[in-house]
């Protein structure tokens, strides 16, 4: 996204360096004048970081490569997006809720006073409105309700129809940072999107999809490092991240490759042991 900084680390060119023999490989396999490729993962596991290491191996053996960011293909801006996240949890919550016979007034206002404080209620009431709201939540995250699939896919498209030129959509994080630039692909021969649905069923044209992968407890630590976003360790964080490891792990099986956050290249079996720790 715009205005983001990538700051790259010695863990960050350790998993590049394991994955990049075995990405070679895989690109060579293919024998295609073009090749797409996803790094994909949970928040802050170093999509963009890697991304831009395999970018830069890519054009040292010759391979001219374009990184582009997922990130700026949701229907909504960040903070938007999360407003949006959260009002569609609570309002299904909050629904389901007014369907019970016995509904209290005063449940509206002790879950304001939950919001606003952001701890749980430990009520019977409290379970009705959060399993509501999961659900809720579970089918809007990562599916055409948030991102626009079918502009991303059209680029993609694109590229392999060997279009030269093709506006890419930018967003920064406040409503009038959206616009489109012409990008120049003449000679391109590797698409790289760093996204975190980078393997979602709905993404169309990806050759190689390489999942970076890490429990909800080491994105959440990393959040909480960086410090940029607000309750960024509530209760409804921690649901959202939740949510999207637990749609990411149950992509893992198209993955072409799978690496831990602390560089051992995994196999899927490998991966469904370390994936229930």
């Amino acid at each position: 996204m715009p205005g983001d900084k990538v700051e790259i680390n010695n863990t960050h060119i350790n998993r590049a360096e394991v994955l990049f023999p075995h990405l070679l490989e895989n690109i060579n396999k293919l024998n295609r004048d073009k090749v797409v490729i996803s790094v994909y993962g949970g928040s802050g596991v170093g999509k963009s970081e890697i991304g831009s290491l395999l970018s830069h191996y890519l054009r040292e053996e010759g391979l001219e490569t374009y990184l582009l960011s997922g990130d700026n293909y949701p229907h909504r801006i960040p903070k938007e997006n999360d407003r949006e996240r959260e009002n569609r949890f609570r309002e299904a919550g909050l629904v389901a809720l007014s369907l019970e016979k016995d509904f209290e007034d005063s449940w509206s206002s002790r879950l304001k006073e939950s919001w606003e404080s952001g701890v749980e209620l430990n009520d019977e009431f409290y379970n009705i409105y959060f399993e509501a709201g999961e659900s809720a939540l579970r089918e809007y995250l990562g599916t055409e309700k948030e991102i626009n699939f079918r502009l991303i896919n059209s680029i993609i498209s694109r590229f392999l129809n060997n279009e030269t030129s093709i506006p890419l959509k930018r967003m920064g994080r406040e409503i009038d940072d959206l616009w489109f630039e012409k990008v120049d692909f003449k000679n391109i021969k590797v698409l790289i999107i760093e996204w975190t649905h980078g393997n979602n069923n709905l993404l169309n044209g990806v050759d190689i999809p390489i999942f970076l992968f890490s429990t909800p407890k080491e994105t959440l630590e990393h959040r909480l490092s960086r410090g940029r976003d607000k309750g960024v360790d509530s209760p409804f964080t921690n649901l959202v991240l939740s949510l999207e490891q637990e749609k990411l792990n149950s992509q893992a099986d198209r993955a072409s490759l799978i690496i831990s956050k602390s560089g051992e290249l995994l196999s899927l079996e490998d991966f469904k042991l370390r994936s229930m720790e």
